[in-house]
């Protein structure tokens, strides 16, 4: 079965506690799973997994220069990361901070290396959020994105 990668950036701690959570909610499917700061990353890494998600908080309305550089380097295996699992969540400091534009450009990239991205009809679509630190709602999101990321590799699986 396919292992997991939570890549995250996180200064306040608040997008490393959102990147926790989605871990523990994709080890809760019986899926193995890492996560691990940006920095303690390499793009190589990444070819090594079957899901990769990424959380940044939102400066100026997209991800951290340190995710986007680890994004840039990906360009040297264009094409390599095609059919893997693909996710992201963002934080911010207020509501309209440029959360959903953060997710968007993260996923944008995985779109583009042909990553498979699920949706999610209810709560937050495009990957969760929290305006500043992680509170009871972020935090039920965060769950059953990493819950609803494992069903996805274990279907992928079979």
């Amino acid at each position: 079965m396919a292992k997991a990668l939570v890549i995250y950036y996180s200064r306040s701690g608040n997008t490393k506690k959102m990147a926790q959570l989605i871990g523990e909610g994709i080890h809760k499917e019986g899926v193995e799973v890492d996560v691990k700061a940006v920095n303690e990353t390499s793009a190589d890494e990444l070819l090594g997994y079957g899901a990769i998600i990424i959380g940044s908080p939102t400066y100026y309305g997209t991800m951290s220069a340190e995710i986007k550089k680890l994004l840039d380097e990906t360009v040297k295996f264009h094409g390599k990361l095609e059919g893997k699992i693909g996710g992201a969540f963002a934080s911010s400091a207020n509501i309209a901070g440029g959360n959903e534009t953060t997710i968007l450009d993260i996923l944008n990239a995985m779109l583009i290396h042909g990553m498979i991205i699920q949706g999610d009809p209810q709560g937050d679509h495009y990957g969760p959020v929290a305006i500043g630190a992680p509170d009871a709602r972020s935090i039920k999101e965060c769950a059953r994105f990493g819950q609803r990321i494992g069903e996805l590799i274990k279907r992928l699986a079979r």
